[in-house]
């Protein structure tokens, strides 16, 4: 359960983050409403969410999948965002003066020159998922590693805590096995 949480907030937070931080990292009037939004938005811990996700969605289950995609989804978009601004003006400038459109622009020098940042936020974003899951799953679930884990501190059961730890602790290293091996067919360039 708590695998399956975690890839479908991660999956959701990459598929609305990624164009949400190339639109704000490209057009100024998009950048300029929600970057705002995003600051206020991002400080605020993702457990800090729990009690409104809670009362907002309609399951646990839904609530859950909810923090962890918060969990992901600021670091991706703020990653994906200073990824496009970091760009230098003048490769876009230079393509620009030899005829190149705008889409040829984003195909050709934007979106190559955000993947190591995507990357990034991926890597980042899978870490805080675990994170954020666990302590999820201890508050408002009935089963998941996060669960076992609270259950075995509460029965007083050391065997079972470390078993929850073990077991999260190779759940997060499979998870970013599987980003890295992802990154690295994002970047055939880095091998």
């Amino acid at each position: 359960m708590s695998f399956e949480r975690v890839a479908y907030g991660f999956v959701v937070s990459q598929m609305l983050g990624i164009p949400l931080g190339l639109l704000m990292g490209t057009r100024r009037k998009f950048h300029d409403l929600m970057f705002p939004v995003i600051e206020i938005l991002r400080p605020i811990p993702p457990l800090a969410w729990v009690p409104i996700s809670i009362l907002f969605w309609p399951t646990n289950e839904m609530s859950i999948v909810f923090i962890t995609f918060i969990g992901a989804f600021f670091i991706i978009v703020i990653n994906v965002h200073d990824g496009v601004r970091s760009i230098k003006k003048e490769h876009l400038w230079l393509a620009m003066s030899l005829g190149a459109t705008p889409m040829r622009m984003f195909r050709q020098i934007i979106l190559p020159s955000v993947i190591p940042s995507i990357a990034v936020g991926m890597t980042l974003g899978i870490a805080v998922t675990w994170n954020v899951v666990i302590a999820a799953e201890m508050i408002a679930s009935d089963v998941g590693l996060g669960r076992l884990t609270w259950e075995g501190y509460v029965s007083n059961t050391a065997t079972v805590v470390l078993i929850g730890m073990i077991s999260i602790g190779l759940a997060g290293y499979l998870s970013t096995n599987l980003v890295d091996w992802v990154e690295k067919r994002m970047m055939p360039w880095r091998k």
